[in-house]
């Protein structure tokens, strides 16, 4: 597969820093996940610094952006917190996501549209110092023409609907509704001229009708790799990982032009 279509894989390493918090100390070590990772296929490492840092540390952020070799992605809330902590690290690319204290994980896309004003700074000072926008939304014509408008270079299309969706068995019209979405939205931020990434919740079983998708061009994949890894060690997890996404995209690409 030619480097300008093949899919990237970002690995989300927040799960190595939670089982870690769980008990205190340095084991397991985020960063060695980050290097086994790179080692395997991931072609960028992911991190969410939350405001409670119930997972990824200040200080793993700080030795992720120091020491690891591949780009470092750094989820964020738009905070002035977290803006700050952003510039004084200089990580390759900041997503900004959706915050809420009482939430498990990340469980919607950010509201652009609405938040317009608020994110408008924050986009801007951080396209100032070289960090590479991008906006975790759904996909949702509202929400990527505000990307636009906010002039962030990079969506990334929140997919735990669909994911949601295909874990149900019975809920087959639900599943094809959400990625016919998911589809529709790939190509709108193509039309847009938006770099189109997509993530959450995506699994072996599902990643594959994702990665079909021409217009992605990177996927963001932690807590099911990092589940996995307990079973089949996170290299053989990566690895397994990222043979999937290629075979998927390589069929897309061979049925297009047959």
């Amino acid at each position: 597969m030619s480097q300008a279509r093949r899919l990237r894989l970002g690995v989300n390493i927040d799960h190595v820093a939670t089982i870690r918090n769980a008990r205190g100390g340095r084991h397991p070590d985020p960063l060695r996940a980050a290097r086994i990772a790179a080692a395997a296929g991931a072609d960028g490492i992911t991190a969410h610094l939350r405001e409670d840092r119930r997972h990824i540390s200040d200080h793993d952020i700080e030795r992720l952006a120091r020491e690891i070799d591949l780009p470092l992605n750094l989820e964020m809330a738009a905070t002035e917190e977290m803006l700050a902590i952003a510039l004084r690290h200089r990580p390759h690319a900041a997503c900004l996501v959706p915050e809420r204290r009482e939430e498990r994980t990340t469980e919607g896309g950010l509201d652009a549209a609405g938040g317009h004003d608020h994110l408008a700074p924050i986009v801007d000072r951080l396209a100032a110092a070289g960090i590479r926008v991008s906006l975790f939304i759904a996909p949702d014509p509202a929400q990527l023409a505000a990307a636009k408008r906010l002039r962030a270079p990079v969506v990334e299309l929140h997919t735990g609907a669909y994911c949601e969706a295909f874990l149900d068995a019975a809920n087959g019209a639900a599943t094809l509704a959400e990625l016919e979405r998911l589809r529709a939205g790939a190509r709108e931020a193509a039309r847009l001229g938006l770099e189109c990434h997509a993530g959450h919740g995506l699994t072996f079983d599902c990643v594959g009708r994702i990665a079909a998708l021409p217009e992605v061009v990177e996927l963001n994949i932690g807590h099911f790799l990092i589940g996995e890894a307990i079973f089949g060690g996170l290299d053989s997890t990566v690895r397994r990982m990222r043979a999937t996404m290629d075979q998927a995209r390589s069929q897309a690409l061979g049925s297009r032009s047959a």
